[in-house]
C-alpha cells in the first residue's frame, strides 16, 4: 500500500536521565538511573503519525550496531514502513543524551552518526513513495542536501520543523518551497538571526508572529509549548491554545504535534483545525515519559483529554 505520510530524517537512541534542575555551564548534578530509549526527530514523528492511524514510510539511515537494530525494530512496530532505513557499514548509530527536569522541560545533545550519512541519492530512491504522499515530515537532523533532495521529490503538503535551529541562514528557495514550516520559539528566533531572544526567553506570542513573517515559507505554525501555537500566514495570525494538562516529560511534544498536523492534513483539514488538534496531542504526549513511548493514539489523545 502506498505511504499517505513519509518522514525523511532522523533515527537516535535516546539516553535519558532524570535531574532536579538542568544543568549549567560548569556544574556538576546527581541524576536518575540511565534510561535508553528509542527516539530521534524523524523516528518520533514517524511513530507519532502511525500511532494515530496513518499509513507511514521512513527514509534515513541507522549504524550496524546494536542501536540501529533497537531502532529499526521500534520504528518498524508501530507500524511504519522502514524499507527506505537503510544501514550504514562501521557507524554508529545516532543518539541523543537528554536531561530531564522535574518540571518536564528537558536539555538535549545530539550526536548524529548514520543520520550524517543520509545522501540526496538515498532520498532519490525512494522518490516514488514521496511522489505518492500526501504529507512529507522534514527536520534538521539530517543533512540538508538529503532535505532538499525530499522537498524537490515531494508533491503532497511539505512540512519542516527547523530542528536543530540552524547557524546558518537556510536557502530561500528551499524556504520559500515549504508548505508549513514548524519552529518552537527558541528555533524560530535562531533562524531569523534573533539569537539574544532565544536565550532571553522573549518570543511571545506577538513578537513570534512578527519573526515568523521573516521566513519566506508559505506558512508557519509556531509552537509555544503549554500555550499552545501561533499559526501564521501572511495576511492573517491565530493562537490556538492548547489544554491544561499534567506535564510529565517534553520530549517529544513537538515531534508529536507535527504527526498530529500530517495525520489531520492527509483528511484536507486546513492549517487552524489541523493545528488545533495538533495542540491536543502534543499535549498528551508530555503526561508520559520518553519519547516514542509517549506518543499517543487517536483513543489515548481523547481518553487523556476526558479524564
Amino acid at each position: 500500500m502506498k505511504p499517505e505520510v513519509v518522514v525523511v530524517g532522523s533515527a537516535n537512541l535516546d539516553l535519558v536521565v532524570d535531574v532536579a534542575t538542568i544543568p549549567v555551564a560548569g556544574e556538576t548534578i546527581h541524576g536518575g538511573d540511565l534510561q535508553r530509549i528509542p527516539g530521534g526527530k524523524g523516528a518520533n514523528q514517524a511513530v507519532a503519525a502511525a500511532r494515530l492511524g496513518r499509513r507511514v514510510a521512513m527514509v534515513g539511515r541507522v549504524g550496524d550496531d546494536e542501536a540501529g537494530t533497537m531502532l529499526r525494530a521500534a520504528i518498524a512496530s508501530a507500524g511504519v514502513d522502514v524499507t527506505e532505513l537503510l544501514t550504514t557499514e562501521s557507524t554508529a548509530s545516532g543518539v541523543a543524551l537528554i536531561a530531564v527536569a522535574a518540571d518536564g522541560e528537558n536539555s538535549i545533545v545530539v550526536s548524529p552518526g548514520a543520520n550524517n550519512r543520509l545522501s540526496p541519492a538515498d532520498v532519490e530512491s525512494a522518490a516514488g513513495a514521496l511522489q505518492s504522499a500526501k504529507v512529507t515530515l522534514l527536520q534538521l537532523e539530517v543533512p540538508v542536501e538529503a532535505v532538499t533532495a525530499a522537498v524537490r521529490c515531494a508533491t503532497g503538503v511539505v512540512l519542516l520543523t527547523p530542528a536543530p535551529a540552524p547557524r546558518v541562514p537556510l536557502d530561500e528557495d528551499l524556504l520559500s518551497s515549504i508548505d508549513v514550516i514548524v519552529p518552537n520559539q527558541s528555533e524560530l528566533a535562531t533562524m531569523t538571526g534573533q539569537a539574544q531572544l532565544a536565550a532571553s526567553g522573549e518570543v511571545n506570542a506577538e513578537v513570534a508572529v512578527e519573526l515568523a513573517r521573516v521566513i519566506p515559507a508559505a506558512a508557519a505554525v509556531v509552537t509555544l509549548g503549554s500555550e499552545g501555537a501561533m499559526v501564521v500566514t501572511p495576511d492573517d495570525a491565530c493562537h490556538v491554545r492548547a489544554p491544561q494538562v499534567a506535564s510529565l516529560d517534553t520530549t517529544a511534544a513537538g515531534d508529536a504535534f507535527c504527526g498530529a498536523l500530517a495525520d489531520a492534513f492527509v483528511d484536507g483539514a486546513d492549517l487552524v483545525a489541523a493545528t488545533q488538534w495538533a495542540v491536543k496531542v502534543g499535549a498528551v504526549s508530555t503526561m508520559r515519559y520518553g519519547a516514542q513511548p509517549s506518543l499517543p493514539s487517536r483513543a489515548d489523545v481523547e481518553n487523556l483529554l476526558t479524564n
